[in-house]
Order: structure tokens, then sequence, then C-alpha cells
């Protein structure tokens, strides 16, 4: 009777960890499978999530490179600038400073720790000149034309303001000779008004077609008063007029360059000038045009030269007109054989009649420049000139790039038939 109770209890117990044991299995099937589910789900997230974030990455992206370029335009590196003391700075304004020339002396005032204010109305400067100076706290650049009176605080200024290739000075005689009249009064007025020194670029032009080589300063010209030339030719010379008047009845200190043919970069293509024409031609596989015989000479000065001469003259003691131009004379035929070797291609020498007023000889004597400023010309013509056409190079591929090519300007010329070389 008691083994038989003692069975059934047995028996009962063996049931009841029957099914505990197949709860505790259940129980751990479920957690399994909970698990499983747990960590496909996880999955999918996490697969879901990567793919939300590649999409946003990708949306992110482009705008990300926009900022970075915001910050570098904001954050813009100039070029090493010299520090000058407040006795040693000084404001310097130059008219007609996003020009060839211009633009080349605002650097060099830059870069030598003074502060500058440009002033050009764009006729033929152009912005991108002087782009890489704006922002910096020394850089000022005024759309003004010189014309109209200006009024600003300087110490120096610096007169360029006038187009300087006959293309551009014939192409409205009058503005010519307006900017290089009207334009030089004003500059004037501000220079007394304010105490200011003032050089006047002026122009190995006011010599005209000379009888007398080479030029030196004390000569006095041969210049066509009513010829299509005389807007700049005359105009630079009442220009000087001017500056001798001030400087005699109003105490201004002036100082007067008489510059010669200059090249480099940042002349314009299509300027009409014989360097500017001949590389041009010679770049696009053209025909060289010489107006005239050929045999007329020019002497050429790398730009750097000349605004190392401008500085020179600005701050030195030399009241009366200074030559500034490189002595070594070439012919242009020679000069258009030289810059075909240098380029390496172009077509034939084509000549086409002589351009009116067109002076025949130019040379300048720089006699006075070499003992009262100690300047003359360091930079080799052909230095200079696989300079200029390294630019001219790029500028026609950045053109191209626009669907536009250049044209030379062709300088008013007498009627007459082409003959080839």
């Amino acid at each position: 009777m008691v083994k038989t109770r003692i069975q059934r209890l047995l028996t009962g117990i063996n049931r009841r960890m029957m099914k505990l044991i197949i709860a505790l299995a259940l129980i751990a099937y479920v957690a399994s499978v909970w698990g499983n589910f747990v960590n496909m789900s996880r999955s999918i997230q996490e697969n879901e999530e990567q793919k939300m974030e590649k999409k946003i990455e990708e949306v992110i992206a482009p705008l990300r490179e926009k900022i970075q370029n915001l910050e570098r335009s904001f954050t813009q590196k100039y070029p090493p600038v010299k520090f000058l003391s407040e006795k040693d700075r000084k404001r310097i304004l130059i008219t007609g400073g996003a020009g060839f020339v211009g633009s080349h002396l605002t650097d060099k005032l830059m870069m030598d720790g003074h502060e500058v204010t440009v002033v050009d109305n764009f006729f033929t400067g152009r912005k991108r000149n002087v782009e890489h100076w704006l922002g910096h706290e020394n850089f000022e650049l005024i759309n003004h034309d010189v014309v109209e009176p200006l009024y600003i605080e300087v110490d120096q200024i610096y007169h360029l303001a006038s187009p300087a290739s006959p293309p551009n000075y014939m192409y409205n005689p009058i503005k010519t000779l307006k900017t290089n009249t009207i334009g030089t009064l004003n500059m004037l007025g501000l220079a007394k008004r304010v105490g200011a020194r003032l050089l006047l670029a002026s122009t190995s032009e006011v010599y005209g077609d000379p009888e007398v080589h080479p030029q030196s300063e004390e000569y006095w010209g041969h210049v066509n008063p009513i010829g299509p030339r005389a807007c700049y030719d005359e105009g630079k010379r009442v220009a000087e007029t001017m500056c001798y008047a001030y400087m005699k009845q109003e105490g201004v200190e002036v100082r007067v360059a008489r510059i010669f043919n200059t090249f480099g970069p940042r002349m314009h293509m299509n300027d009409g000038r014989v360097v500017s024409n001949f590389i041009l031609q010679a770049l696009q596989g053209e025909q060289l045009t010489v107006y005239g015989s050929g045999e007329q000479t020019r002497a050429f000065q790398y730009v750097s030269d000349l605004v190392n001469g401008l500085v020179a003259l600005m701050n030195s003691n030399v009241s009366s007109p200074v030559n500034l131009g490189n002595p070594q004379e070439h012919s242009i035929l020679q000069f258009a054989r030289l810059i075909k070797q240098l380029v390496g291609s172009g077509g034939e020498i084509s000549f086409l009649s002589e351009a009116q007023d067109d002076p025949q000889r130019r040379k300048p004597d720089i006699r006075k420049a070499k003992l009262l400023l100690g300047w003359e010309p360091v930079v080799p013509l052909e230095e200079g000139l696989n300079k200029t056409i390294h630019y001219f190079r790029k500028e026609l591929e950045h053109q191209a790039n626009n669907q536009y090519i250049p044209k030379p300007k062709p300088a008013r010329v007498k009627k007459g038939r082409l003959r080839l070389n």
C-alpha cells in the first residue's frame, strides 16, 4: 500500500518535471526565435539607416563642397605683403590702376606695404587684373571716371588714366582728350588740396615722328596737331604743361615719366599694339601683318622694368621729365621674325600700307634716368617675350572655352595693296 502510494507520488513528480522541462524548452525556443527576430529587425534597421545615410550624403556632398569654396573665398590668400610702420606707409592713389601698367604698379606698391586705392572706369582696364587684392585691408577699388572730381585723402598720385593703344584712343578721340586734360586738371586739383605728390604717366608720343635720334628729354618733338594720333599725343603734351603750371603757380610736387613702348602679361590681346598683334597672330597660325616697310624702329621694355622706374621717379627729387624705356632698338620686321621664332608657329609676314603719322624711329636716351634715378631696364627682351607669350597662350585657351577668339585690331591705314614677304 505504501509502495503503491510512493509509486504514484514519483509518477506525479515525473510528470511535473516533464512539464517543467517542456515549459523550459518552450521558453528557450521562444527566446531564441525572439532573439533572431530582434537581430533581424536590427539588421534591417541598420541597412535602412545606411541607405538613408548614403542618400543624405549624396545630397549634402555638393552643398559641403560649395560651403568649402565659400570658406576659401573668404580666407583668400594674398601675395606676400611687407609690413610698414605708420610713418613709412603711404596712402597711394593710382588712376587707371586696373589697366595693363597700372595693375602691375598696384602689385608692387601693395607688396611693398602701402595702402593703395585704384580708380578706374574700366574703359580699357579690367577688374580681373586686380581681383587678387579684393578684400585686402590695404586695397580699395573705386569705379570712377577721372573726368569727374574725386575727393579722397592721399599722399601720392600715380596718374595713369588714359587709353594708350592707337585703336583705343582713336575710338573716341574727344574722350581721350578729356581724360588727358580735364582728368589731369582734376588730379592736380586733388594733389593741391591734400598736399600730395603727383606723377604723370606721359608718353614717348610727345616726341611725335622725331627728327632727333635718340630722343632726349630736351627734344621738343615733331607732332601733327590735327592727325589721327593727335588726341593722344597733344593730350599728353598739354597734360605735361598743366603739371608744370601747377608746380610753378601752386607749388604742387610733380613728376613726369615719358614712357616708351612697354609689353608684358595683362596686355589686351586685341589692343592693336605691335607686341600683342604679332603674338596673337603667331599663336593662331595667321600671317603677321607689318604696316609699311617694317624698317621703322621701336624700343621695347618689359613691364616690371617700367614699374620700377615709375616708383624710383616718384620717390626722387627729379621734377623735370624723365624718359623710361629700353634703348635697344629693333625694326618692326626684326621683331616680327623674333616672335615667330619664339612662338614656333605663324604664317608668312605680310605688308600693309603704312599707318598715318606712324613714327619711323623711336629710341629713348635714358642717360638722365641712369644718372639721377640709378635706373635702367634689366629684363632681356626674349625673357620678357616668353613670359608674355605664355600669358597670351593661357588667355587663348581660356577664351576658346568661352567660344570667343580675339582678332588683332588694325591700325588706321592709307589705301594700298597687300604684298607678301
